[in-house]
């Protein structure tokens, strides 16, 4: 087996000298913290190459072929990142205090911190706010993602990307630190919050994630993202979309090949059906995820839900009836946006998201086309309540009543009724 000492290269970019991890220390000591870029390439080969035989198939998450990172023409110069110690990051988070946990999940804890624009740890509420990911002490299979993120995000920059700052690898730590995103994560938006998200932020965030996936797939390298969910769907004080959490990413097919065979990973009601059965990786693995989650924005329900009937457990299985038809669209909003929707707005999300989880891959949009799909919906104003208020008024001056009376259309057991008919209408021409 190959010395693990080697594994772990911190590039000198003005000097070109490579110090291996036993050396970290003392490098970031030594030189400014800015001229260090860690060379996540070769970590991962280092892995690959040393421990291809630790994991068998059956425990592994990742596999181990594939994994270094793009070097097209759109990712050819490496973010410069900065190198934290673990002190640092424990300082900058205020001893990882519990009341300073802004998530949790698989990987471990994500804290919230403050540092200067040297990277130096700053007060609470001070300086530039950050996110740190402490990673779980679970062995190689936690560290191989950490590498993975560090690989993908170090060297793709966009907008629609959330931006990787810098990293901790110390002894057994794995932390990364992120651009803070003020609004959380568009899950908490759709299912946790009280108040609904406006239909004017669920079609800017769906733009803005589809920009983001866009951008992965469009390149001579293509990366497949692999775990689009709302979860990682990330939103600034603006509700601008950034994709997150890169751990699973992987490099898309080259050359003649047509897809990337790999083991199956994910999260269960957003992974495409033919990847789940063949291992068969492609750039519409993700275009299906996608149509998974169009579908929970515009309906306000989860991928899988086990509280719901037996029917309506599986979102995408529930909503396919009413996609086909125009008449039933309307029973597919969530109805906590009561009329406040774009009735044009709703006929092409649905179709997009009848599209994009076609049960053939290859009858899916690309992410361009998803895009050009999208961007002018922003620009709609065709409001359903604005046509129900309308309608009503064209009735009463048809036909005024006189003083005193009340018509039973009106009502309050009528008027949910004849809103429905009325959309259904307008969906329907």
């Amino acid at each position: 087996m190959a010395d693990n000492n080697n594994c772990g290269c911190w590039t000198f970019l003005k000097r070109g000298v490579c110090n291996s991890s036993s050396s970290t220390t003392h490098s970031a000591n030594t030189i400014p913290r800015t001229s260090l870029v860690y060379d996540a390439a070769t970590e991962t080969r280092c892995l690959n190459a040393s421990n291809r035989e630790l994991f068998p198939p059956s425990e592994a998450r990742l596999s181990s072929d594939n994994l270094d990172p793009p070097t097209s023409t759109k990712t050819k110069s490496p973010r410069q990142l900065l190198q934290f110690t673990f002190q640092e990051l424990k300082s900058a988070t205020g001893n990882f205090r519990p009341d300073s946990i802004l998530g949790e999940g698989g990987f471990g804890y994500v804290f919230k911190g403050w540092i200067e624009e040297n990277g130096a740890p700053a007060k609470p509420g001070s300086r530039i706010t950050v996110a740190v990911k402490s990673l779980k002490l679970d062995g190689l299979q936690g560290h191989r993602e950490w590498v993975v993120e560090v690989a993908f995000l170090g060297q793709l920059h966009h907008p629609n990307l959330v931006k990787l700052i810098g990293y901790c690898i110390e002894e057994d730590h794995r932390l990364l630190v992120y651009e803070f995103m003020t609004r959380g994560s568009l899950e908490n938006h759709l299912f946790r919050r009280t108040i609904p998200l406006p239909w004017s932020n669920r079609i800017k965030i769906t733009l803005g994630a589809a920009k983001g996936l866009a951008f992965l797939h469009g390149g001579p390298e293509p990366v497949i993202y692999r775990d689009f969910k709302t979860s990682n769907i990330l939103l600034d004080s603006e509700y601008n979309a950034k994709l997150s959490d890169f751990g699973l990413a992987k490099a898309g097919p080259q050359g003649d090949k047509t897809h990337v065979s790999t083991r199956v990973v994910g999260t269960y009601g957003y992974a495409a059906p033919e990847y789940v059965m063949t291992g068969h990786l492609t750039s519409k693995s993700d275009v299906y995820s996608f149509g998974v989650v169009l579908l929970e924005i515009l309906t306000g329900r989860r991928s899988m839900d086990k509280k719901r009937p037996s029917g309506e457990q599986n979102l995408v299985t529930w909503a396919r009836p009413y996609l086909a038809d125009k008449r039933k669209l309307y029973q597919l909003v969530d109805p906590r946006l009561e009329l406040n929707y774009s009735l044009k707005g709703v006929l092409k999300v649905s179709q997009l998201a009848y599209n994009c989880l076609h049960r053939d891959p290859k009858a899916r949009p690309t992410m361009d086309e998803v895009v050009k799909v999208l961007t002018p919906l922003q620009d709609l104003n065709d409001l359903a309540i604005l046509s129900h208020h309308s309608r009503l008024s064209q009735q009463g001056r048809r036909k005024k009543k006189p003083e005193g009376t009340k018509s039973t259309k009106d009502s309050p057991l009528n008027i949910g009724k004849h809103r429905k008919d009325e959309i259904k209408l307008q969906l329907c021409k």
